[in-house]
């Protein structure tokens, strides 16, 4: 490791040959801010063009698989209803007796112009049936991923370079969350905050307080792994050659934390922010029907048990838009705050 060394009239410096790269990134002259915007954009154009091209072999995949289940899609599309006419409409607005290129370029062409077809079983467009459940769902992992956030970061905080009952505590506790299932949680909340002590609302989503206990369930597994891996990287960044100059200085380690150590450990919380985003979109599921909220975990498991495939083509594919576009924009955020990502990018 490179260490730290006293100029005669000024204060320490890091030697040129430092490996560290939480040091090189701190010694690393400041490159213009237009510059910096000009790798962020050209960045985000690239990732842009590659979520397009996910979105694509999403459709392609889900296109595929609906035609790979077994009999007459016609037959499916309808669920238990045996209406010819309706069987004879849904072949005719899925072009099912035309040749198969041609249903797949029909199936693009309608995704592009955002028509998602009609839900047979409900009798209704798609588009409408998921336009009335989606506030819900995103209200929810809203506050959840908030949540999270915030008690992984004042955990990480109050425990990095430290040792003690507290950081043992805390960890332990981490352990357990992660560990065990999200609708386990939320029946515990449910009992002990609801059932017992009615503080909050048993089922629903009228008010503030009927989100407390679901985002707070939805929260804890994320706000675990997030703090796990978020003290770790601030315990390897003070461990750092810079972290030792700025101690030097008489800072002390809530500034040197806060101010210098905290930025170069967000790094890989932000490359963990995807999978953190999918996991609050799959535990909404389960959580939604733990709580009897309204959502679109609501609907997608209804769509499943009355084969509504309509529905569940759309499902999956508002879930991937939703996870792709926050991936890009977590990627443009990790080139503005890591310099290794921009100088990567040439």
């Amino acid at each position: 490791m490179a260490m730290a060394t006293r100029t005669p009239n000024g204060p320490p410096t890091v030697p040129a040959s430092a490996t560290d790269t939480a040091s090189a990134v701190s010694v690393a002259p400041t490159p213009p801010l237009t510059h910096t915007l000009r790798r962020v954009g050209a960045r985000l154009v690239r990732r842009m063009i590659g979520a397009v091209a996910a979105l694509w072999v999403t459709a392609t995949v889900t296109f595929a698989a609906l035609h790979a289940v077994p009999g007459d899609i016609a037959d499916i599309m309808a669920g238990d209803q045996s209406d010819p006419a309706l069987r004879a409409a849904i072949r005719q607005q899925w072009g099912l007796d035309r040749p198969l290129p041609e249903q797949y370029l029909q199936f693009l062409g309608r995704l592009v112009r955002g028509d998602l077809g009609t839900s047979y079983v409900q009798r209704q467009p798609v588009a409408d049936v998921l336009a009335a459940n989606i506030r819900p769902t995103i209200e929810l992992a809203s506050c959840a991923a908030a949540v999270a956030i915030v008690l992984a970061f004042s955990a990480a905080i109050a425990t990095a370079g430290r040792s003690g009952r507290l950081r043992s505590v805390l960890s332990a506790v981490e352990l357990v969350l992660v560990s065990v299932p999200t609708y386990w949680v939320g029946i515990l909340t449910l009992m002990l905050f609801a059932f017992q002590f009615g503080w909050f609302p048993i089922a629903g989503d009228q008010g503030p307080e009927a989100l407390v206990l679901p985002s707070l369930s939805l929260a804890m597994a994320p706000a675990a792994l997030l703090s796990q891996v978020l003290r770790e990287a601030l315990d390897q960044t003070l461990e750092s050659s810079f972290v030792l100059t700025v101690r030097s200085r008489g800072v002390g380690h809530g500034p040197v934390v806060v101010r210098h150590a905290l930025r170069h450990a967000l790094v890989p919380v932000l490359n963990l922010m995807g999978s953190i985003i999918a996991a609050l979109l799959g535990g909404s599921v389960l959580i939604e029907q733990v709580f009897g909220r309204p959502g679109l975990g609501v609907v997608a498991l209804s769509a499943v048990d009355n084969k509504d495939i309509p529905v569940i083509i759309a499902v999956v594919l508002i879930i991937a838009i939703i996870y792709i576009a926050t991936s890009t924009l977590i990627d443009a955020l990790q080139t503005l705050v890591d310099p290794r990502a921009r100088r990567s990018d040439g």
